[in-house]
């Protein structure tokens, strides 16, 4: 893996993945959560996000003159890719047109015909993503290529980003496992058990059998 690659995985699992109960936006429940914009809005991960979006770019060829996404888990990736880049503009895709000024649905680069490519952090059931490429295409842009940051392989996200993408390859640079396993490994107790007093585990509440590095019960230590 490219060092810049690795660094961007080891950041999202050390700042954007947590391990409990949870309830997810689509309505259903999971076991983790992960919220990429704790990476992606941090000054390093800003940069790394930059970094590896734009050379996926480069070696799958696909030249775009834009990126953009559907605010606002988008914004920060568009932001990155492009000062990073120094050479893609970037879009925002609203989810609703303004009801003031001139309406426009699309914010920021504007030429129709050019060839973009969509971004997203996170991709669950892959509405939001959908919604980018079919606001992306009634605008006028050329889709080229679609990407997201994690990808949680789950709620049939990929089928249906693939399905609105049509022939346009659809990318995740990490899934969920792969974020999960690095966060698994960073909180891998190497060292001697230290254990704690009076503490509850910070995931479930239980009484807690460690303190290295965190607070956990038996069955969250992992």
């Amino acid at each position: 893996m490219h060092p810049a690659r690795q660094k961007l995985l080891s950041t999202l699992a050390h700042k954007s993945f947590r391990l409990g109960e949870f309830k997810l936006s689509s309505g259903g429940t999971s076991d983790y959560y992960i919220d990429c914009r704790t990476t992606t809005l941090d000054a390093k991960g800003s940069r790394l996000t930059g970094e590896v979006f734009f050379e996926e770019i480069r070696q799958r060829g696909w030249k775009p003159r834009a990126i953009g996404g559907l605010t606002m888990g988008a914004d920060p990736i568009v932001v990155a890719v492009a000062v990073v880049s120094g050479e893609l503009d970037g879009f925002l895709v609203r989810k609703a047109e303004k009801q003031h000024g001139t309406g426009q649905r699309i914010e920021g680069f504007r030429e129709k015909g050019a060839r973009v490519v969509i971004v997203d952090d996170v991709c669950t059931t892959g509405t939001s993503t959908v919604q980018a490429i079919e606001a992306a295409r009634e605008f006028g842009f050329e889709v080229v290529g679609v990407m997201c940051l994690v990808e949680r392989e789950e709620a049939k996200g990929r089928p249906n980003v693939e399905k609105a993408a049509g022939a346009v390859p659809f990318v995740s640079l990490f899934t969920a496992n792969d974020v999960r396993k690095e966060h698994i490994l960073q909180n891998d107790d190497t060292h001697p058990v230290i254990f704690a007093v009076a503490a509850a585990c910070e995931v479930c509440g239980r009484p807690a059998v460690t303190n290295n590095p965190r607070d956990r019960c038996e069955a969250h230590r992992a």
